[in-house]
């Protein structure tokens, strides 16, 4: 593990031997952080009893009813406040037994707002020293910008550790690779990737893991095809080449901003943004004799199959055009003025 997954576990581990709240882990898209999870779960022993959630586009029934399958439950037939009492229920006489119970959820950046008040809910439950459900939250940077959203507070407060995967180093990168080589069987990494290689690696994949295998496993097969015997510079740029990537700068995650109007924000609006609009709307006037019977045709074969009851006559048509045509000349009569 690099430096930051090494840190994200010690959190997680933590946080779990102390039964001490939410733990949130973040990271970009193929960051390692499911890798990470499974690590964490290869470490358990029966005493603990796990619910992972890996499907967040739920609603709030449909996520508890996937916990409590998790827990080997079967909530198919129940309403929400039956599943609340089956879930609490549960918890409680596991706790008893002196169970440990996690709920992991991955992909947590899914889950909407109502699914982020029942798993606050379901953090509620403790005893006078201790929580009986523990929570890891692990997610894509949008998920930091859900939980500082206004009216999740008393989530937030819940919140004990917080930490956020950073991408690898160059350095790590280049360890990264070398170790995977060690792992699968190279005597000498060094000889299969060339030092020369790493840079362009690391440039085109920002160090994050998935596209760092990706990356050299593309170059693997470019070095096997051209059989030569070490993967170098060139051949990674070939790889670069096949896979049509950009530098990992050019295509990294953009801040998610609202598309500008055509014509600006609306108090700056001018006259001349006014006239603009109203030749482009004057421009579809010829269109509104087509639209004209196009509505006819519609009600008329609606109203010959009889399926649909519609209450739209000819003169509410006429009027619906006479007040397209109205707007169009006043908007007219503002920008002559």
């Amino acid at each position: 593990m690099s430096a930051a997954h090494s840190r994200a576990k010690a959190y997680m581990d933590y946080s779990i031997r102390n039964r001490d709240g939410f733990v949130i882990i973040t990271g970009e898209v193929g960051a390692g952080k499911t890798t990470l999870i499974r690590k964490l779960l290869s470490e358990f022993d029966d005493s603990v009893l796990v619910a992972k959630i890996f499907q967040t586009q739920l609603d709030e029934t449909q996520f508890l009813q996937a916990v409590l399958v998790e827990f080997g439950l079967n909530p198919f037939n129940a309403g929400k406040v039956e599943l609340m009492d089956m879930l609490s229920s549960f918890l409680v006489e596991s706790f008893l037994k002196r169970k440990q119970l996690i709920l992991i959820v991955d992909e947590a950046q899914n889950l909407n707002r109502r699914v982020l008040e029942e798993i606050r809910m379901l953090s509620g439950l403790e005893t006078e020293k201790q929580k009986i459900l523990h929570v890891i939250l692990v997610g894509q940077p949008e998920l930091n910008e859900t939980l500082d959203a206004p009216g999740l507070e008393q989530l937030t407060q819940r919140v004990r550790l917080r930490f956020h995967i950073a991408a690898l180093t160059e350095a790590e990168s280049a360890d990264y690779i070398y170790h995977r080589l060690r792992v699968a069987g190279a005597a000498d990494p060094e000889a299969l990737f060339a030092r020369d290689a790493i840079p362009p690696i690391y440039e085109y994949t920002g160090g994050i893991p998935r596209l760092i295998n990706t990356l050299c496993d593309t170059a693997l097969t470019c070095s096997f095809a051209d059989d030569s015997q070490c993967v170098s510079e060139e051949t990674v740029k070939s790889a670069i080449l096949e896979l049509q990537w950009k530098p990992f700068n050019a295509r990294s995650r953009q801040s998610l901003r609202p598309s500008p109007s055509p014509f600006g924000e609306v108090e700056s609006v001018s006259h001349r943004d006014i006239g603009d609009l109203a030749r482009a709307v004057a421009a579809m006037e010829p269109r509104l004799d087509g639209i004209e019977s196009l509505l006819k045709s519609m009600v008329t074969v609606l109203q010959a199959r009889n399926r649909i009851s519609v209450r739209v006559s000819q003169s509410q048509i006429a009027q619906f055009l006479q007040q397209i045509s109205a707007e169009i000349g006043k908007l007219q009569t503002n920008h002559d003025a």
